[in-house]
């Protein structure tokens, strides 16, 4: 026996050092971060149990629970019998001051406009402390609900994109197409391969992700078809380093880059047009610019348009943003460079290597 061991605590240097453990700020701030990133799905999500154990911890209670609007309760620790709990829940649901009923304890939560569900705490505990964790859980909800809200508007605007196709492109391309058949079939046929290979990578429904490669060869057959519709009023050239091409890259990342610089640079200038596309690696990155020698737009204009509010002819560019922003972080996204007549360059720049991004 090791007689320096020294004799076992007292239950109530335990008690107290428990105490300590648990009130420790970074602690709590921890917990406090995670009960929000396990409500992300609302209070019957698959977090809502691990939250409601934090926030038993948290409030040092035997028992606490979290009930939706349904009345479906999640539970950690003890119970006061079950039909206590869903009488007083069902009564602060109904909208009714409930009264508590010790060693019971329910407080609404109220998340953005309205009552969320009902938070239940067994045990001895200040009501201002219950309403403070109870005001945790709605501002976990409303962030939920926020960001659920905001995937969805842009899963609903990456729709719309993919079905952008320009009733004038399309009327155009087709006329081109039909006025060839007899003079050249053979180019008739090769653009009209081009353009099924156009609208179904554009109409796809498909992952997330795709390689460079593939972005590469959609724009490629999109500017075929551009300059058999124009003619000699558009040029192009496109220069892709071999190292970057199994670069993986949001879907769609560089259509709507290329489509805005013919409709908006080449189509409505006079004379011929240039369209420079490239992409090279730069250390850990891979940098794509598109670039167009046409009208150009005031700089003040394109602020407007990636922050979204260039009206519709430029969703495209500000969902390419926000989705670069998205995946690779704020300091991520397009870079567009351009002045009155002076032409348009837009400048993507994206890890060559990304954790979780793959076609």
């Amino acid at each position: 026996m090791d007689s320096s061991a020294g004799p076992p605590p007292r239950p109530e240097q335990s008690r107290a050092r428990r105490s300590r453990s648990r009130h420790d700020p970074l602690r709590v701030l921890r917990s406090a971060r995670a009960v929000v990133s396990d409500l992300k799905d609302g209070l019957s999500g698959p977090g809502a149990r691990r939250a409601a154990r934090r926030l038993r911890r948290l409030l040092d209670v035997p028992g606490l629970g979290l009930a939706d609007l349904s009345g479906a309760l999640v539970w950690s620790g003890q119970t006061a019998g079950t039909e206590a709990v869903s009488a007083l829940v069902d009564q602060v649901l109904r909208g009714e001051v409930a009264k508590d009923r010790p060693p019971l304890m329910a407080v609404p939560v109220y998340a953005g406009d309205g009552l969320a569900g009902v938070l239940v705490v067994v045990g001895q505990v200040r009501r201002a402390a219950a309403r403070e964790a109870a005001s945790w859980v709605a501002d976990a909800v409303e962030r939920g609900r926020l960001e659920a809200s905001a995937d969805r508007a842009e899963q609903a605007e990456l729709r719309a994109l993919r079905a952008e196709i320009s009733p004038h492109f399309v009327y155009n391309a087709l006329t081109v197409i039909s006025s060839l058949m007899r003079s050249d079939p053979d180019q008739a046929s090769e653009l009209m391969l081009d353009f099924a290979d156009y609208t179904r990578y554009s109409l796809a429904q498909r992952g997330d992700y795709t390689t460079l490669s593939d972005e590469f060869h959609a724009i490629e057959t999109y500017l075929a078809l551009q300059r058999a519709v124009l003619g000699d009023r558009l040029r192009v050239q496109v220069r892709v380093a071999p190292e970057v091409l199994g670069v993986a890259v949001p879907y769609l990342v560089l259509q709507p880059l290329v489509e805005n610089a013919v409709r908006h640079g080449v189509e409505p200038r006079a004379g011929t047009g240039l369209i420079q596309v490239t992409g090279e690696a730069q250390g850990n990155d891979c940098v794509i610019s598109v670039e167009d020698d046409g009208v150009g737009m005031d700089p003040e204009r394109a602020r407007d348009i990636l922050a979204g509010r260039g009206g519709s002819d430029s969703v495209g560019l500000a969902n390419v943003d926000r989705r670069l922003r998205h995946v690779y972080g704020p300091w991520y996204g397009l870079v567009v460079e351009t002045a009155v007549d002076a032409g348009t360059r837009v400048v993507v720049r994206v890890p060559r290597f990304q954790p979780g991004v793959m076609p």
